[in-house]
Parts: structure tokens; C-alpha cells; sequence
């Protein structure tokens, strides 16, 4: 058996292992930065939502209470005990509707009235084009972290990589060279060998031929302590079959050698595919993102211009319909023309 050979195999096989190792870990390293940075960015979204609803929460809390209203003077449960009958003068509370002493529109503060709900629609619609404009600018600034985010990550998977391709190069380099001295020392230690087996067989073929044992019986090599054993000043070395034995065993080992390579090459080429699979998995993930927050925008646009739509139409008829029939002097003649 070749021991410097079977040594060489074990050292190659610890440096695979090793090399191995060392690439499983990184990838793991790689897997861990990677759900870490998933959780920020979801918790990140997570408050980013919390905070709009917020803001919604407290713009209706501030500034569209139910005293605000148009129609809150019928459903106000006070109504009762703030009616009374008769009409001294627009601020007075007695005025009612069924005296027919004061109509919708007619009260003497109508200018400042209209001034003030038209400031505060004003206030309004301007609060809200600022709360819009700081949910697009908040979104906008999410979307460009999350790109820079991505960008980042996608460096740092080629900086990886780059790195296991240089790690690998390293160890086909520092192998080859390793066998490179392997063989010559092997070549110069086979000569050596060689030398000294020449010389040995001429200091043996000159003793069998001074000697009295020139004899071509194997069997007078067999020791005494058994058939395993041999006369070394007998023997005349090792048959065909012992050494297609060595042959076979040599050929079995170089055969298990290949055989492992291949098993090598196939892993690498595993987890390559692996890996390109889970980017094209977040590629996929991010592309349905990016479609799920289009289509969100999408109708928050379409249900603002609805909105629109409805304020624009609702100011119409008011404008048209509504305040368009005022009464007449002759009108109000009619009233309060006997006593009551």
C-alpha cells in the first residue's frame, strides 16, 4: 500500500472539508443579515401605517366634529330644551322654524358667516393637500430605502461571491502547487528507489550466483512462522497476481478519488442554483410589492376624485338651488297683521 499516497488523499480531504465549512458558514452569515434586514423594513412599513391612521384619527377628532356640521341642529340632543317660540332678533334662541320669523340664509351675520365657512373649507382642503403631500413624501422616502436597501444587499451577494471565487482559486492554486511538490518528491524518492533496488538486485543476483541456494521453487521462501511470512535471502519477489492486486487497489483508489470530485463539483453547482433561485424569488417578491402599492394609489386617486366629484356637485346645487329663491318685502307683509 502507498502510505504517502493515502496521506495525500487525507490531506486533501481535510482541505475540502475545511473549505466547505467555511462557505457554509458565510452563506448561513449571509441568510441572517438578510431576514434581519426583511424585519426592520416590515416594522418599519408597519409603523409607517400606524402613523397615517393616526393622523386620520386626529383631523377628524380636531376639525370635523358633529357640532361643525350643517345638519347637526337635528339631530342635537339639547334641541329641545334650547327651542323656544317668538323672534326678537337674529341671535335670539326663541326663533323657531314654524314662527316663520327667520329663514336659512337670512340671519344678519350671512357675510361672516360665508367668510368663515369658506375659510375653514379653505383651512381644510389645505391640511389636507399638506397631509398628502407628507404621505407621498413618506412613501417616497420608504421606497428609496428600500431601493437603497436592495441595491446594498445585491453588493453585498456579489462581494460574496466574488470572494468564494477567489477562495476557491486560492485553494486550486495552493493544491496544484501542493501536488506539483507531491510528484517530485514522489518522482525523486521513486528514483532513489529505483537506484537503490538496481543496486540491491545486482548485490542480490551476485550472491544467488556465489551462493548455493539458485533455485527458481518459491516455496523454499516460505518461512517457518507461516505462509505470510518470507525468507528475505530467499525470496525472489512478488508474484503477478500480489502485484495486479497492488494494481487493482491503486486503480480502486484513483477511482474513489474522481468520484469525490464529481460529488464536490455537483454541491457547488447546488447551492449556485440556490441561490440564484432565492434572488429570483425576491426579485418576484419585490415586483409584487411594487404592483399590490401602484394598485393601492390607484384607487386612493380614484376615491379622492370621486370625493371631488361629489364636493363640486354638492357646492352646485347649493349655489343654484338652494340659496337661489329669496323672498320678497311683499312676503314678509303678510305676517303679524292681526294679533295673536
Amino acid at each position: 500500500i502507498d502510505k504517502d499516497a493515502l496521506d495525500t488523499q487525507v490531506k486533501d480531504r481535510k482541505i475540502q472539508e475545511a473549505a466547505e465549512k467555511a462557505r457554509n458558514e458565510g452563506i448561513a452569515n449571509e441568510m441572517k443579515q438578510n431576514d434581519k434586514i426583511m424585519c426592520m423594513l416590515e416594522e418599519r412599513q408597519k409603523n409607517d401605517i400606524r402613523n397615517i391612521n393616526k393622523a386620520v384619527n386626529e383631523f377628524q377628532k380636531n376639525f370635523q366634529k358633529p357640532e361643525t356640521r350643517r345638519e347637526f341642529d337635528l339631530s342635537d340632543p339639547q334641541g329641545l330644551r334650547k327651542d323656544k317660540p317668538a323672534r326678537l332678533s337674529d341671535s335670539d334662541p326663541r326663533c323657531t322654524v314654524s314662527g316663520l320669523q327667520k329663514f336659512m340664509g337670512e340671519d344678519l351675520n350671512y357675510d361672516q358667516r360665508m367668510k368663515f365657512q369658506k375659510e375653514q373649507l379653505r383651512e381644510w382642503s389645505l391640511q389636507q393637500q399638506r397631509d398628502w403631500k407628507n404621505a407621498l413624501a413618506d412613501q417616497k422616502f420608504a421606497d428609496e430605502l428600500h431601493d437603497k436597501n436592495r441595491i446594498e444587499l445585491d453588493q453585498k451577494t456579489m462581494e460574496q461571491q466574488r470572494k468564494e471565487e477567489e477562495n476557491k482559486r486560492a485553494v486550486c492554486v495552493a493544491t496544484k502547487d501542493f501536488n506539483k511538490t507531491q510528484a517530485a518528491e514522489l518522482a525523486e524518492r521513486r528514483k532513489l528507489e529505483k537506484y537503490q533496488k538496481m543496486k540491491d538486485d545486482m548485490d542480490e543476483i551476485s550472491s544467488l550466483l556465489q551462493g548455493d541456494l539458485l533455485s527458481e521453487n518459491p516455496e523454499q521462501a516460505v518461512s517457518s512462522f507461516g505462509r505470510h511470512r518470507v525468507i528475505t535471502d530467499r525470496w525472489k519477489g512478488m508474484t503477478q497476481d500480489q502485484l495486479m492486486a497492488i494494481r487493482h487497489s491503486q486503480q480502486q483508489q484513483v477511482l474513489e478519488k474522481l468520484r469525490l470530485k464529481e460529488e464536490e463539483r455537483q454541491r457547488d453547482a447546488e447551492w449556485d442554483r440556490q441561490i440564484i433561485q432565492a434572488a429570483r424569488a425576491q426579485l418576484v417578491l419585490e415586483r409584487h410589492q411594487q404592483r399590490q402599492n401602484r394598485e393601492c394609489r390607484r384607487a386612493l386617486d380614484n376615491i379622492n376624485a370621486e370625493l371631488s366629484q361629489e364636493q363640486k356637485s354638492k357646492n352646485i346645487y347649493l349655489k343654484e338651488e338652494a340659496y337661489s329663491n329669496f323672498p320678497t318685502g311683499q312676503y314678509y307683509a303678510q305676517f303679524n297683521t292681526t294679533s295673536r
